[in-house]
């Protein structure tokens, strides 16, 4: 009997080595590991945001981390398509947009979920609270701009529940821009450029708006919503499937486990002073087809168009 349970320690003894072997080999292909981060607000801040994280990161994986920012969600997809960048934080159309370029070559790891355990946000247009505007027939014939082309909430999904509601954008509106980023659509509306932004929010003190209000961007009540879309699924942190699954685990594991092991870096990654977040759970790829057949959708729309 004791002789058995020698075995059995050295069995786990030969397995935790295994372990440790296989993690290691992955550290000596991959020195450096990049995340990158879509453009929702100005660089800096987005930065500022991650850093802790990035911290985080390199004292749980033992390797170097580097944040991956570019002027718009297309330059994350690409860098992700042409592996230039291991990871990226992608809402759900930019995480779409990036299994169709990259031929299924990525794979949604996890995604945040709200204290009320939700793990789903909402698009929102917004005008300027004194504007006089207050629903979207008010809006016939002004401006509306988008965020990015690859935006769920500041672009797919407005435009395709827009026009489930009666109100074609290419025609309920005088322009339908794109401000390049959610915090210039909202500051673009602040400042009488456009008329609405389509931006989001997650619930009434976790957004856009409420964090630019929180960093001192725009006045409290400067922006008031007045549309708001269907629950839309959170974008999945995702990974390039090329990579090492022992890889893959390792990130997937601390990511997880940021929550309870560096709770500020989790707070600053969810916004800071308007953080309503609780953790990361664990998604798949089925998750994420209705967006991917919502994107086919939109462009056949353009063709026709």
């Amino acid at each position: 009997m004791k002789r058995k349970h020698i075995a059995i320690a050295a069995g786990l003894v030969a397995g935790l080595a295994c372990t440790g072997a296989v993690a290691q080999e992955w550290k000596e292909s991959y020195k450096v590991l990049r995340f990158g981060v879509l453009s929702g607000e100005n660089e800096k801040d987005r930065i500022a945001r991650y850093t802790a994280f990035e911290t985080y990161l390199e004292k749980e994986l033992g390797v170097e981390i580097e944040i991956f920012t570019a002027g718009s969600y297309d330059g994350v997809i690409q860098a992700l398509a042409a592996d230039q960048i291991e990871f990226a934080f992608l809402g759900s159309s930019s995480y779409a947009a990036a299994y169709t370029e990259t031929n299924g070559g990525v794979v949604p790891l996890v995604t945040k979920q709200q204290q009320d355990g939700s793990t789903g946000y909402y698009s929102i247009i917004v005008v300027r609270c004194d504007s006089g505007y207050e629903t979207l027939d008010d809006l016939r014939g002004k401006v509306l701009a988008f965020a990015d082309p690859d935006s769920t909430s500041g672009y797919a999904v407005p435009f395709f529940n827009l026009v489930k509601q009666g109100y074609d954008p290419q025609t309920h509106f005088s322009a339908v821009p794109f401000s390049g980023a959610h915090e210039s659509g909202v500051l673009g509306v602040v400042n009488g450029q456009y008329d609405a932004a389509a931006t989001y929010q997650n619930n009434e003190v976790n957004g856009i708006p409420q964090r630019m209000v929180a960093k001192g961007m725009i006045e409290e009540g400067a922006v008031c919503p007045i549309w708001q879309s269907p629950e839309i699924t959170s974008g999945p942190f995702t990974a390039r499937a090329n990579l090492p699954e022992a890889l893959i685990e390792d990130m997937k594991k601390a990511v997880l486990a940021v929550p309870e092991k560096d709770p500020e870096a989790f707070r600053q990654m969810d916004g800071g002073e308007t953080s309503t977040g609780r953790g990361y759970v664990e998604v798949d790829h089925p998750r994420y087809e209705w967006i991917i057949e919502m994107r086919d959708w939109l462009k056949q729309q353009r063709r026709s168009g």
